[in-house]
């Protein structure tokens, strides 16, 4: 496997709308000159960002958080620019970009040095060949204190990882449950 570079990314999202929509360099300041957490493409991965739909974890319900069995009442809906996210929990929203990833390619996703040093995880599984769709991001705040999330900036970076075969079955091919997701989407067993 080779990582791909920044020249590759470009093609695939311009050429073949892997990533729409798509910042083809890295964006550091938004239309008013502000600064933002940096987004866009990098010299060998794709820096996404949080879309303002969240979806904050509350346990008012006092259930068990249950993979197979998950209750949709644990979660808070919001839509704003930030999110603030208690302490010790955790909160989910979704990529602003949506991706369509090559079959010949698994991506790996893993948070910005800027939120992790604030104590601040995200969490994302493997984009798998040919799996298309929104990003659901889990932010998990690991401190003691209510943590911020900003909406339309960077959250987390994208390695693409070419392989040296064609993959027998591609996550299209099995007809993943999270095949064209679009918008937060919560745990399906």
């Amino acid at each position: 496997m080779s990582i791909k570079s920044d020249r590759w990314i470009r093609h695939m999202a311009t050429q073949h709308g892997m990533i729409e929509p798509f910042a083809e360099h890295q964006i550091k300041q938004n239309t008013q000159q502000q600064p933002v957490i940096s987004y866009g493409t990098s010299s060998y991965g794709y820096d996404v960002r949080c879309a303002n739909e969240f979806k904050i974890f509350t346990n008012i319900n006092s259930t068990i958080v249950d993979p197979k069995q998950f209750e949709a009442g644990n979660f808070v809906d919001r839509i704003d620019d930030m999110c603030i996210i208690p302490p010790n929990s955790f909160a989910l929203a979704r990529s602003v970009e949506y991706l369509r990833i090559p079959r010949d390619v698994l991506v790996i996703c893993l948070g910005k040095s800027t939120y992790a040093r604030c104590g601040i995880i995200v969490n994302v599984t493997p984009l798998e060949p040919e799996w298309e769709g929104h990003i659901t991001l889990e932010f998990s705040n690991t401190t003691p204190l209510p943590a911020k999330i900003y909406a339309h900036e960077g959250v987390a970076q994208l390695l693409f990882l070419g392989a040296e075969q064609v993959c027998e079955t591609s996550y299209r091919d099995r007809s993943g449950k999270y095949q064209g997701q679009r918008g937060v989407t919560l745990p399906k067993a």
